[in-house]
């Protein structure tokens, strides 16, 4: 049985990821004030989004291969 733990990780960073940044831009925007007016929240849940469908690339690559 082959069991690859880029799968877990990469569903969980993805979910993690797509409800950080659906938070982050459905949000009021003045809760931004005290970060600049950066929306950390949006920024850092597509860093999470990303950062988990690479490790569903990876695991995709490593499977076929």
């Amino acid at each position: 049985m082959f069991l690859d733990i880029r799968i877990p990780i990469g569903l969980l960073f993805l979910t993690i990821g797509l409800l950080l940044a659906g938070y982050g831009l459905f949000s009021d925007p003045a809760i931004y004030n005290q970060s600049l007016g950066i929306n950390v929240n949006f920024y850092w849940g597509g860093v999470l989004l990303a950062f988990g469908v690479v490790m569903l690339i990876l695991a995709r690559i490593s499977r076929s291969g």
